[in-house]
């Protein structure tokens, strides 16, 4: 029935995962890489490592993306049946707070009552001015948890690849954490300044803000390393 606001609902889910993967993705498993780097002197133990906690981090992260959607929906299906019970039971109290709430955005006093008497007529209506009014709850697609989890695992995957493949091309850690540095950091300055431009945010302080961040990860697990490792 809306087309439109359904898709734009779904793309601003799949861009928020998106986002939650591949900035965890560029960034840990370079911290990862880094801190190797510094202990040891073997390139395929920094790859083996490194592809390790891309495959577990994937499937952590898409395991917390698939269990946080399924919380909303249980979320939200309990209070819709707490609704359902309350307009069954009580259903003056529950006028009332649609008065209060008719209220709270200036309506007059027989407008009130006239829209009271309009929203409590039918259940279904009743219930879903008070999930979305009074509890500021929209209904979640049953569907995005899923979707949430393989978009998380496989951006994450994506973004962990890149600070990695340095190591497959390089004959040292060494020279590998230097050519990966150089490649996530440019990576971590373009991705956060798409990311800021497509959630309205400045998009150089944005560009700073993720690769400062990935840059100080990196660091401190290289010096915490290289101190352990002598």
């Amino acid at each position: 029935m809306h087309p439109h606001p359904e898709d734009h609902l779904t793309s601003s889910a799949m861009l928020q995962d998106i986002v939650i993967g591949l900035s965890d993705g560029l960034t840990v498993p370079f911290a990862l890489a880094a801190g190797l780097s510094g202990a040891v002197q073997s390139a395929a133990l920094v790859i083996t490592a490194g592809l390790a906690e891309i495959v577990a981090g994937s499937i952590a992260m898409g395991l917390g993306g698939y269990l946080a959607g399924r919380t909303e929906v249980e979320h939200y299906e309990a209070e819709l049946a707490r609704e359902y019970r309350e307009v069954r039971e009580v259903p003056e109290v529950e006028r009332a707070e649609v008065r209060d709430l008719l209220a709270e955005i200036g309506l007059s006093e027989a407008t009130r009552e006239l829209a009271v008497q309009e929203l409590t007529a039918d259940p279904e209506q009743w219930v879903r001015f008070m999930m979305k009014y009074e509890l500021g709850l929209e209904k979640p697609d049953p569907r995005q948890a899923p979707k949430s989890a393989a978009t998380i695992s496989l951006s994450y995957a994506a973004g962990g690849l890149i600070p990695l493949s340095a190591y497959f091309v390089t004959a040292t850690p060494t020279e590998g954490l230097l050519w990966s540095a150089v490649i996530t950091l440019v990576c971590l300055l373009i991705f956060g300044y798409l990311k800021s431009r497509l959630t309205g945010q400045p998009p150089v302080a944005g560009a700073l803000k993720m690769a400062g961040t990935g840059a100080l990860a990196a660091g401190a697990a290289y010096f915490v390393a290289r101190q352990i490792g002598g």
